[in-house]
């Protein structure tokens, strides 16, 4: 079973297509955690518990637990996740892009020290320095195309000779060349709804990542409109801080489930 087959039948198993970000931030914990050595991997799994019936899938972000020296933790979540919601994909957020020997110990990191289904990398330096991810056949490679921060346009709007935006480009690269056995998806911003849109023509029913939804203003009927694609599914809607703070207080696991919920509900009732 290739990665996109994965997400085929988390889609299909869950009737959701909301993926939440594990982001932990511990000063935002709820005071019951406050102090405790295992807090980051208690917090995640308390999310992970509450939401599991409403999502298809989990993305944790690497640099919110390397920067608490907390990456064991973070192997014990992805065991967790693996071992206790086995249906639902687990999509390590990286960012990783360098050179093929590099990306090669890189993969290894996500693949096997954390055992991610997917990945997202940079696609800044080519094809050498992504094929790495793509040798590991039953994994997935999901590639930055049109972010939904702002600062994005500086690079992603430029255009070649034919006026096609760097975006596109990288989209139809993934699409055309890259993507040789079910492995590849791309990001693309919920608050660029147009973009998602031409990206969605470009690729087909590729997989697409889409942050920006919750905490960043994503407005989710314009993302399900722009982004689903020709069996209405076709998206990885991701929301992290919306749905991990929703309560700080002792209700914090019935709060994310709870928005988790009405999230995905608001993501199925979007009509053609």
């Amino acid at each position: 079973m290739n990665f996109h087959d994965r997400l085929d039948a988390a889609w299909a198993d869950s009737g959701s297509m909301l993926m939440v970000g594990l982001d932990p931030d511990t000063s935002r914990f709820p005071p019951q955690l406050l102090g405790r050595p295992d807090a980051v991997f208690e917090f995640c799994r308390g999310i992970v518990d509450a939401t599991a019936p409403y999502v298809c899938g989990f993305k944790p972000q690497i640099a919110y637990f390397a920067a608490l020296a907390a990456e064991e933790q973070l192997e014990a979540l992805c065991r967790y996740i693996r071992e206790k919601h086995p249906r639902l994909p687990l999509v390590l957020d990286a960012k990783r892009g360098d050179i093929g020997s590099t990306a090669e110990q890189y993969a290894r990191e996500a693949f096997e020290r954390y055992g991610a289904d997917a990945v997202t990398v940079n696609p800044y330096m080519g094809h050498d320095s992504v094929a790495p991810y793509l040798e590991w056949d039953d994994r997935g490679v999901i590639v930055l195309c049109r972010t939904s921060n702002p600062g994005g346009s500086d690079l992603q709007f430029l255009e070649d000779r034919d006026g096609t935006p760097l975006y596109l480009r990288v989209a139809s690269m993934v699409a055309e060349k890259w993507d040789r056995g079910g492995q590849c998806g791309l990001v693309v911003g919920a608050t660029f709804p147009q973009e998602i849109a031409k990206v969605r023509e470009r690729v087909g029913d590729m997989p697409l990542l889409i942050p920006g939804i919750g905490a960043q203003g994503g407005s989710v009927p314009d993302t399900v409109l722009a982004g689903r694609n020709s069996r209405h599914t076709g998206m990885m809607i991701n929301s992290s801080r919306a749905i991990l703070y929703a309560s700080s207080g002792d209700d914090w696991r019935d709060a994310a489930a709870r928005v988790a919920r009405e999230t995905r509900d608001a993501i199925n009732a979007v009509t053609p």
